[in-house]
């Protein structure tokens, strides 16, 4: 009776052992199965113009709305140097530029995939001030003020590596100023420095793109260069040739010119040129 009852005993422990190996390798088979992780996410590098910063923020929230396993990590800086980065090998998946001349550069290159690259955006360039410039007596009702005695200091975007730079020269190259008004420039790293620079009242005026001072109160437009003043703005975007996830980055630029998208930029102040 007594070897019956250890029998039984060392039974119950052997099926207890066997129902809990199999619970065991049962739970890890589910788990591997139906993971309760969530997989990690894929991740896009995008080097985009400094003008695009608040836009491209905003459109991020949309897209991970519908594929939320995709991460946007952004580079903003200027056109320019966001080029010279991508010159030197840096991991980019996605450039979009404020000039055609930057994204021109690369493609010679051959550095980005051609037929992946298309026109996404138009911008315009407006003479900014403080809006206090009237609590400091300034005459600034034109581009042709800018040659004032009054006028001091000027912000301008870097020709060389910042678009809005370059674009600013040829607005006032075209207007017959431009000599006077570069002895009196103050310039910026990138177009959102130049922004700064007025918005706090460091320079009398600068020249930006129209939706960099829609973004700050403490800037007015004082007036608008004449189209035929200047090259137009056109913010071009291309995948870059060494992506490692080419399909995923063309998805998120075909997801930029979407209807859902495009609204977005035209809030911001950018006119679509989406065919």
């Amino acid at each position: 009776m007594i070897n019956n009852k250890k029998n039984l005993g060392v039974l119950s422990i052997g099926i207890v052992s066997l129902l809990l190996v199999g619970g065991c390798s049962l739970l890890s088979n589910l788990s591997l199965e139906n993971p309760t992780q969530a997989t990690p996410l894929t991740q896009l590098t995008v080097s985009a113009a400094a003008s695009l910063k608040d836009v491209m923020e905003e459109i991020e929230l949309l897209y991970q709305q519908k594929y939320p396993e995709t991460e946007i990590i952004y580079n903003f800086a200027s056109s320019g140097s966001l080029q010279r980065q991508i010159e030197q090998g840096a991991p980019v998946d996605i450039f979009i530029s404020a000039a055609n001349n930057k994204m021109n550069a690369l493609e010679k290159q051959s550095l980005i995939l051609t037929e992946t690259r298309r026109d996404l955006l138009k911008n315009q360039m407006v003479l900014i001030a403080p809006t206090n410039n009237n609590k400091n007596n300034l005459k600034l009702d034109n581009f042709d003020d800018l040659t004032t005695k009054e006028i001091n200091t000027i912000a301008l975007g870097e020709p060389k590596s910042v678009p809005a730079g370059k674009y600013a020269q040829e607005v006032l190259t075209s207007l017959e100023i431009a000599d006077q008004v570069n002895s009196k420039a103050i310039y910026g790293k990138d177009v959102r420095q130049v922004l700064n620079y007025v918005a706090t009242g460091n320079v009398d005026a600068g020249i930006v793109y129209r939706t960099d001072a829609q973004v700050s109160d403490n800037v007015a437009i004082v007036a608008t260069a004449p189209e035929t003043s200047h090259y137009p703005v056109i913010y071009p975007v291309a995948v870059i040739k060494d992506s490692d996830r080419p399909e995923l980055a063309t998805k998120l630029i075909e997801f930029l010119t979407t209807p859902e998208a495009q609204t977005v930029f035209k809030e911001h102040g950018f006119v679509s040129v989406i065919q």
